[in-house]
């Protein structure tokens, strides 16, 4: 026969194996990710307001390292931060592009 007795510390070796955890991680409630808006923020980034493209790009992905750390509620916050500076980058981008188009038609 073997030498090892058949005791609790193999049970529990057995116990913590990642088999083992899965009926313990279904009983938790999963909560659904929240959005980091992260489509927007790389579409931002096409327009040219570069300093505040890669603001909203950086809260965008901070929010998903948030919600992957487990503080769901940060999550949410860096998001709507997210979105609103795309938003602003997006809109100043806009302007630009007029403003750049208007000089320059408008020169004789």
């Amino acid at each position: 026969m073997s030498h090892f007795d058949p005791g609790t510390d193999f049970k529990s070796a057995l116990d913590s194996s990642p088999e083992a955890n899965t009926e313990d991680e279904k009983t938790e409630e999963e909560v659904p990710r929240p959005n980091n808006y992260l489509w927007l923020t790389i579409i931002s980034c096409f327009c040219p307001a570069y300093p505040i493209n890669i603001v909203a790009l950086v809260f965008s992905i901070m929010s998903l390292n948030s919600y992957n750390d487990g503080d769901v509620e940060g999550s949410k916050r860096l998001g709507r931060n997210a979105k609103w500076v795309a938003i602003a980058s997006i809109i100043i981008g806009l302007l630009i592009i007029a403003i750049t188009c208007v000089v320059h038609f408008t020169k004789q």
